[in-house]
């Protein structure tokens, strides 16, 4: 596959982790194509596919290859890719991520090695080798509640002094306690990886958001990112308001993306439909997971 050259792009603004959708069993492109269609509507910024939100380790090597492409051919320049490539070998990392960037990706988004809950000293070593074998810009991801380590802020300025194609972090950490400090530390920029905390954050100067509720709701987060840029407090604080009661009030009907995937299966954007081990809510926790959504009015834009 040839890849489309990359360009220097900003990494800022409303950016959506966006789901896979299945099937039948298998991953249903043609929906791919119209979720891209719907989040560049939406104003979303960049697209994230292949992260948590994109169920990836329950993907095979060949559908994780299709998926990029599709979202590539389907943005068609339209809006920069940043793809999910980490994974707990940082062989395994690299070679993802120079095919990545040989598919055209526009950056990569690489997660701490989970499970094997590495020391920061092999953070290091394992970020640093991963921004050595690529010219990609590098989107360090730091979500310890997934992964079961955080990546120290000494970790993040070392990587970010010593390494110029590692650029950005999403904070995913579930407080705004490590961002508060890294951001007077270095120039690193930050990224919101919690919806709930995306105006805390970037009113401590975060640049944008890596967003789940984005999949449902792109225009409720690229309002509040904007506002949020443009330091419209009123506006922000008022989609804050939105955003984070919709995302507090999902969260309790599962992992990440179960409540995001069934409220778009109920609002007809995709299939109820997920790989083990994750697995579709019960009939009655459905039910209500639609009378939280209507409460809510986050049905309305999604019924056509």
């Amino acid at each position: 596959m040839d890849g489309r050259p990359q360009v220097n792009l900003p990494l800022r603004g409303s950016m959506t982790a966006m789901v896979t959708p299945f099937r039948g069993g298998e991953v249903d492109y043609a929906a791919i194509q119209r979720l891209v269609d719907r989040q560049i509507q939406g104003g979303t910024d960049w697209l994230v596919p292949l992260g948590t939100t994109g169920e990836t380790p329950t993907l095979t090597e060949e559908e994780r290859a299709r998926i990029l492409e599709a979202v590539i051919a389907r943005s068609s320049d339209r809006r920069p890719v940043m793809v999910g490539t980490g994974t707990n070998c940082t062989a395994t990392t690299i070679e993802q991520t120079r095919r990545a960037a040989a598919m055209g990706a526009d950056a990569a988004l690489v997660v701490t090695p989970y499970y094997n809950r590495p020391p920061q000293e092999g953070l290091y070593r394992h970020f640093a080798a991963v921004a050595d074998a690529v010219e990609l810009p590098i989107v360090l991801y730091n979500v310890p509640a997934r992964t079961g380590v955080c990546m120290s802020n000494d970790t993040i300025v070392r990587l970010r002094e010593r390494h110029s194609n590692i650029v950005a972090v999403k904070d995913a950490t579930g407080t705004v306690d490590a961002a508060t400090d890294l951001l007077t530390r270095c120039d690193i920029a930050v990224l919101a990886g919690d919806d709930n905390l995306t105006w805390p954050m970037m009113a401590l100067r975060a640049v944008g958001v890596v967003s789940v509720i984005g999949n449902l709701h792109p225009a409720w987060m690229k309002g509040l990112v904007a506002a949020a840029l443009e330091r419209d407090v009123a506006t922000a604080t008022s989609l804050h308001r939105k955003v984070c009661d919709l995302a507090t009030a999902i969260a309790p009907f599962g992992p990440n993306p179960i409540p995001i995937k069934t409220a778009m299966a109920i609002s007809g954007l995709i299939e109820d439909e997920f790989r083990l081990p994750l697995c579709s809510l019960g009939r009655e926790d459905r039910a209500e997971l639609e009378r939280v959504l209507r409460r809510h009015e986050a049905l309305e834009e999604c019924a056509a």
